[in-house]
């Protein structure tokens, strides 16, 4: 008997929704390209809930360093921290779910780790950038807002690779009993790699369509294994911790004008520290306009300017784009970004104009 879910409409009308099964696997396929919130990252990791990217679908794997690709793995997603994620689909009905396809991913990590390069990773994603007409810089932004740079975020992937750091996925409408207990074994016993299964019920009635996603194979004692440390080694920054960074990165005159911008928000608004387990940083807020950051300034010089965050209300709204135009005049900020980033070298130069932009937009607030 397939379950029910129910939404109760404005009218007060109660709308009954049933399980279905997908017509295809390649509709899931697709969906989950589309929308790759649908895998549930708070539930992969709470404390940290887990952002995704998707680099490109069927992206072939070698099993030799002459071999053109002996496999394809249906999806590679990659999180915030770089972490290449490996997804297979199927559906419920696919007998091969039960235990062909773990061999298959097992094949499949194996000889990623072996023969994948950070390159042709991130080749693929900025070619599937280039076929969406898709920034490559302000898409990965506004996707995972990881808290380094462009450039540093590849750094990390790269590091994945080398030390074998990945996830495996499998999705499929219904999760079967046997996966599911060969997924929790998996995922205790395997110390770099992260082992889980996702199931993605579809319920349908009366025009509309809901998705429910769950992740399965997740137990407490792995999740503390595996998502223990890597909260660990964040760490919340503050005043004394991001001068001291500063004072041994930067040189005499850098520190100076991150400290002076220090000193500028202090006094102009409310300073909210990072978390940032590689790049220290804080931010600017300003309460009668949000309670989020304006911009966040990283202890390597470089500075988000978080618009895509200020846009709950008209009045937010017209505040953003004050903000935006004014250091526009100082600053090359890519037009198309939500987060726009200033480069270390530019700030460190204006920063006296980044700091009276900053002010002249506070006026009118």
């Amino acid at each position: 008997m397939k379950s029910e879910i129910f939404l109760i409409k404005d009218d007060g009308n109660l709308v009954e929704l049933s399980q279905k099964d997908y017509d295809s696997e390649g509709l899931l396929q697709e969906v989950l390209a589309k929308y790759p919130r649908l895998i549930p990252g708070d539930q992969i990791n709470e404390l940290s809930p887990r952002r995704w990217i998707l680099v490109s679908r069927e992206v072939s794997i070698p099993d030799s360093n002459t071999s053109g690709g002996r496999w394809s793995i249906d999806h590679l997603f990659l999180d915030q921290d770089g972490v290449p994620t490996l997804i297979e689909v199927k559906r419920s009905t696919d007998t091969r779910i039960r235990r062909e396809v773990v061999g298959q991913m097992l094949d499949y990590a194996a000889n990623a780790s072996s023969y994948w390069s950070v390159e042709d990773i991130r080749a693929l994603y900025e070619v599937q950038c280039s076929n969406d007409s898709l920034d490559i810089e302000e898409t990965l932004e506004s996707y995972l807002h990881p808290e380094c740079s462009y450039e540093d975020y590849w750094l990390k992937v790269r590091k994945n690779l080398e030390e074998s750091k990945l996830r495996l996925l499998f999705v499929a409408d219904k999760i079967p009993y046997e996966l599911k207990k060969i997924v929790e074994f998996l995922n205790e016993e395997m110390n770099k790699i992260e082992v889980l299964a996702v199931e993605i019920k579809q319920y349908v009635g009366e025009d509309q369509k809901t998705m429910v996603p769950r992740v399965i194979g997740q137990t407490a004692k792995t999740q503390e294994k595996k998502s223990g440390p890597s909260v660990s080694k964040r760490k919340t920054w503050d005043r004394e911790k991001f001068l001291d960074e500063i004072s041994h990165s930067l040189n005499p005159d850098q520190y100076l004008s991150l400290k002076e911008i220090l000193e500028f928000c202090e006094n102009a608004g409310k300073v909210k520290w990072g978390t940032g387990s590689t790049f220290g940083s804080f931010g600017l807020v300003i309460e009668a306009i949000s309670e989020r950051t304006l911009f966040t300034v990283f202890t390597n010089g470089e500075l988000s300017l978080n618009l895509g965050w200020l846009n709950q209300t008209k009045k937010m709204e017209e505040y953003r784009d004050n903000l935006y135009s004014l250091l526009k005049k100082e600053f090359a900020i890519n037009d198309n970004k939500k987060y726009p980033r200033i480069k270390p070298g530019d700030l460190f130069i204006k920063k006296d104009a980044f700091i009276q932009s900053v002010n002249n937009f506070l006026l009118n607030v």
